[in-house]
C-alpha cells in the first residue's frame, strides 16, 4: 500500500507542495496530540511536544532561508 492510497492522507498529499517532510509533519501533528492526550501530562509528553514544535519550526526556517 502506497501512502497516497490512504483516503485522508492521499488528498493531503495531492493538495500539498510536493514536500514530503512538511506533509509528514502536518500529518504527525494530530497523531502527536492524540499520543499526548493518552499519556497525560508528564515529562515524556512534554519532551514529545517540544521536539515536534522545535523540529517543525527549524524545518520551516530552513526552508525559508534556502
Amino acid at each position: 500500500m502506497q501512502l497516497e492510497e490512504i483516503p485522508v492522507i492521499g488528498s493531503l498529499l495531492a493538495a500539498g507542495a510536493d514536500d514530503r517532510v512538511f506533509d509528514a509533519m502536518l500529518v504527525l501533528g494530530p497523531v502527536i496530540i492524540i499520543v499526548i492526550t493518552l499519556l497525560g501530562r508528564n515529562l515524556a509528553s512534554l519532551a514529545l511536544a517540544v521536539a515536534y514544535t522545535v523540529g517543525f519550526s527549524v524545518y520551516i526556517g530552513y526552508k525559508g532561508i534556502r
